[in-house]
């Protein structure tokens, strides 16, 4: 069943809640499910909190195709529809290599990953899927990436599951921001 298991919120109560809900469906084209779901039923600082995440990603170093593939690896181990799909419209919005993001459930074969992120996204599915981490594979890592990325990546894959989580544990399904975003983006286009 695709519904969530919440009924969602469709009109907030207080100014910043509106202005909530204003907010999202001028930046992603529609009121996102989650808002409606969990952030309308807790006080402001819970969603100030889930905010505090996206700020601080602008202060990662690593690329931000490899945040994104980090974030979509996880999502999709998870199975959190809601995080694929919010993950995707985002890469699809910054012009990221579609190709790439379409091969990632395959990328040990597939020869749009060079060696480094392929390392990356064996730690990153080690870590994800069985919530522990080899020496060797560590060290594998740290051959390709330095003290701060590593930690970054640690950050991303800790955050992504705080978002799976809420997701899934609601029954929170995909919004079909993808859709939207291609939309957007051709009508830029034109």
């Amino acid at each position: 069943m695709d519904i969530p298991f919440l009924t969602p919120v469709e009109k907030p109560k207080g100014l910043i809640g509106k202005f909530l809900y204003f907010y999202s469906k001028k930046k992603i084209g529609k009121v996102m499910t989650p808002l409606k779901v969990m952030a309308a039923r807790l006080p402001f600082s819970f969603v100030a909190f889930t905010g505090k995440i996206s700020q601080l990603d602008n202060k990662l170093q690593l690329p931000a195709e490899t945040v994104m593939l980090v974030r979509q690896k996880v999502a999709e181990i998870n199975v959190c529809l809601f995080c694929i799909d919010i993950g995707r419209a985002k890469t699809i919005e910054a012009s990221m290599d579609q190709a790439k993001f379409d091969e990632l459930y395959k990328y040990e074969t597939s020869s749009l990953f060079t060696k480094k992120e392929k390392v990356l996204l064996d730690f990153v599915t080690r870590l994800t899927r069985d919530r522990k981490m080899e020496k060797e594979l560590f060290d594998e890592l740290a051959k390709h990436y330095n003290e701060r990325s590593i930690c970054e990546i640690i950050w991303i894959v800790a955050t992504e599951f705080y978002y799976n989580i809420s997701n899934i544990g609601l029954n929170v399904h995909s919004d079909m921001l993808c859709d939207i975003a291609k939309m957007r983006k051709a009508q830029k286009a034109s």
